[in-house]
């Protein structure tokens, strides 16, 4: 029987029952221990070996099958089908071939998401901006490697990167590739490890040339004066904000806007969309103008379609008669993908290390990553020049008396004493003796000799200027310049993506879209909503109410302004207060659980106005815990219609309320006690599910019945029932802080 392992510092053995007759054991570990043993591994594995790019700008996957590639004569040859690219990428990369082929879908040219593709495909590769347009599998398709991969590859023999093994050990591959210009500004990528990712956009290549060759002269140049703005295949015009630009190019991280760019055919009375932004599909943006065309919040257009084709990318709308094209896509691109953001994350790995750079940082980086690779390679050179010297001077000494030479070789007995008797008859080293020996009869005559020891003098001066180079970072600056000046002029294209600076409004337009002016809202217990204008409501009875209800919440707000609407299944809907008509008082108004489209028998809870989103919402539960969650936590960049996971779901809402600023604050329970305690008491969280902290302590029988600020309730003695610390069951109500009516949830 096998020996029990004993337990660790902190485990413990659990035997289970006895099962069958065998019994299993379970060994109890420290949630520390599996996370330190089992989960930071793969997290590292997933952000070091699969998602996130380097300085070459390629992530494992990519950098695998263009090797794969180059292994196979794709460079400059003829094309092969994609499954057999595919099958001999597999010795590299140890997964399966879809994988292997999105990937190199993406590197494609026919796919478009590259500024240079890297990838010269033949057959249906799908298109970056098409979210339907599904690519032909790898037996169908042909690929080689694009012309500009020879930047990516040169000098790869010459020890200018290193290699290590494969995953099973039977081949090796290069940890990067040596590229001749910053390939990871060039192409854009994007990959989501865990707890991190990297999303870096393209930038023209002539741009970037121009950028580095300026930072290798100054590191200090204003770099955003010549790497004007990002560049992207599907082209659009980029809303240019400087201070947006300046804080991406120093800190790696933010978001610029990009559009559409189009053109109004006045023939036939269309629009024709043919760039759009980077970010976005044809069809999310037609599914995005038939929403608004039905909902009646854009009437101008009679019809859209995609009419893309051998020409290009092309989207046609179809206009009204009378209707102001400028208008219209202004109104498009506040409301459709046809203006869209583009967020930055350069995080890329250095040394196995990732790190958020900014643009000047990330050349840096390149810089300092080049300087060694062309310092390797100079080197390379110089020991094949000192190698190929060495043997010319052993074949030198042999020049005044090759006779001699061969007078040793022919009275040797021994083929082994050949080398040792060359070397002692005059005087050369074993690696000398051995080139002398291999040289052919043919080429024992002076005249070859002659020819081959008069290069001496050439490989003297060119070592001399290779071991110059090596030991002068300058004079590899100036190759790398060079070089650069060459990448620029071979594969250089003009920008694709125009520069907008003069920004348009969007605020004045959007004031018209949506007017301002100031409501009353009443809600009702069951849920009934009522939009009243001042002027409405000094004209206005009393407030008439379903039979049964009554009035619940009230505010004074805008007509812009949006309102939180929380259900018994833990959501939160939003809603926006322009939505709803002008009502009177004597109208029951709109029942949000229809207005909203509630969940079948979800009821209604509570309400709140947020304004600008500062301030916390306080949870109290009837299991005796309150939670303190930020406003903010509520707030979406999108139209988002509802939130789920508002709060926590251990126990059933006693009771909610806004808080904008630090006071006291009331809850009672279903026994008749009350609590009294100051809102700094419940710190603030993030997360909306928080279970909270506990706050009254409660008898198995009763619950929290309800909570409301202070000031708000008919307690007169308040000290009476002020807690010194939480947890705390309460004081007894007495009958004078009761007030006329029961306290209840408010």
């Amino acid at each position: 029987m096998a020996k029990k392992r004993p337990p660790k510092e902190g485990e413990k053995h659990i035997d289970t029952a006895n099962v069958m007759g065998l019994r299993a054991e379970v060994l109890e570990q420290p949630i520390t221990e599996t996370l330190e043993l089992n989960y930071m591994p793969y997290a590292m594995s997933v952000i070091v070996s699969r998602a996130i790019p380097e300085i070459d700008g390629f992530k494992p996957s990519h950098r695998k099958l263009l090797y794969t590639m180059y292994q196979m004569h794709l460079l400059g040859g003829a094309r092969t089908k994609s499954a057999n690219v595919v099958g001999q990428t597999m010795k590299l990369n140890p997964h399966g071939d879809a994988a292997i082929y999105d990937t190199m879908v993406r590197l494609s040219r026919g796919y478009g998401a590259l500024l240079h593709p890297l990838v010269d495909s033949k057959g249906n590769f799908g298109k970056v901006y098409s979210r339907d347009m599904a690519w032909a599998a790898s037996r169908y398709t042909e690929v080689r490697l694009d012309p500009i991969c020879a930047e990516l590859f040169r000098d790869i023999d010459q020890d200018t990167v290193d290699f290590v093994d494969n995953y099973d050990g039977s081949m090796q591959e290069p940890t990067l590739l040596p590229t001749t210009f910053p390939n990871v500004l060039v192409s854009a990528n994007q990959g989501i490890a865990v707890g991190m990712a990297s999303n870096l956009c393209g930038f023209n290549l002539a741009e970037v040339c121009d950028a580095e060759t300026a930072y290798l002269k100054d590191p200090d140049c204003d770099l955003l004066s010549i790497l004007k703005a990002p560049d992207f295949p599907t082209g659009g015009e980029l809303l240019y904000d400087q201070r947006e630009m300046e804080a991406i190019y120093r800190t790696g991280r933010g978001s610029f806007k990009v559009q559409a760019r189009w053109r109004y055919v006045k023939e036939e009375n269309l629009i024709e969309i043919y760039e759009i932004p980077y970010s976005t599909t044809s069809e999310a943006i037609m599914d995005k103008v038939s929403e608004l065309v039905k909902a009646g919040k854009v009437k101008e257009i009679a019809d859209m379609r995609d009419e893309t084709g051998r020409d290009g990318f092309k989207l046609a709308i179809d206009l009204k008669r009378g209707t102001d094209p400028d208008k219209l896509m202004q109104k498009l691109f506040r409301l459709t993908p046809l203006r869209d953001s583009f967020s930055c994350n350069f995080n890329i790995l250095i040394a196995g290390m990732p790190r958020v750079m900014g643009v000047r940082e990330i050349l840096e980086e390149w810089t300092a990553w080049r300087i060694e690779s062309v310092r390797r390679r100079t080197y390379c050179v110089m020991k094949s020049r000192q190698e190929k010297l060495h043997l010319l001077q052993g074949l030198q000494k042999i020049l005044l008396d090759i006779d001699r030479a061969i007078r040793i070789i022919r009275e040797t007995e021994e083929d082994a004493e050949v080398v040792p008797n060359l070397m002692i008859g005059f005087g050369i080293d074993q690696v000398q003796a051995e080139y002398v020996a291999d040289i052919r009869l043919r080429n024992i005559n002076k005249e070859y000799i002659l020819k081959r020891t008069r290069e001496t003098g050439e490989l003297e001066e060119e070592i001399r200027e290779l071991q110059a180079t090596v030991d002068d970072p300058r004079r590899i600056k100036k190759l790398i310049a060079a070089e650069l000046a060459a990448v620029k002029k071979k594969y250089a294209v003009p920008r694709r993506t125009a520069i907008l600076y003069d920004l348009p409004a969007p605020e004045a337009e959007e004031g018209e879209e949506t007017p301002g002016y100031p409501v009353h809202l009443f809600l009702s217990r069951e849920g009934y909503l009522k939009k009243i204008t001042p002027q409405s409501l000094r004209m206005s009875g009393e407030q008439k109410y379903k039979e049964g209800d009554g009035p619940f919440l009230s505010w004074e707000c805008s007509n812009r302004d949006e309102l939180l609407v929380f259900t018994d299944r833990q959501q939160c809907y939003k809603a926006w207060l322009s939505d709803f008509e002008d009502a009177k008082a004597s109208l029951l108004g709109d029942y949000l659980p229809t207005k909203l489209g509630f969940d079948e028998g979800e009821k209604f809870l509570w309400a709140c106005v947020p304004g600008d989103y500062s301030g916390s919402l306080l949870f109290f539960f009837e299991n005796g815990k309150a939670a303190r969650v930020l406003l903010s936590g509520y707030q979406t960049q999108t139209r988002r219609k509802r939130l789920t996971g508002a709060y926590c779901d251990k126990s059933p809402l006693a009771a909610a309320l806004l808080l904008r600023e630090e006071g006291e604050v009331a809850v009672w329970s279903s026994e008749g006690r009350c609590l009294v305690f100051p809102t700094a008491a419940l710190s603030p969280k993030t997360t909306r599910t928080t279970q909270g902290v506990g706050v009254m302590a409660l008898k198995p029988k009763y619950h929290v019945e309800g909570a409301a600020p202070l000031d708000q309730t008919p307690i007169r003695n308040a000290a009476r029932y002020r807690a010194k610390s939480l947890p705390v069951a309460g004081m007894l109500l007495k009958e004078e802080d009761r007030g006329e009516e029961q306290l209840t949830l408010l």
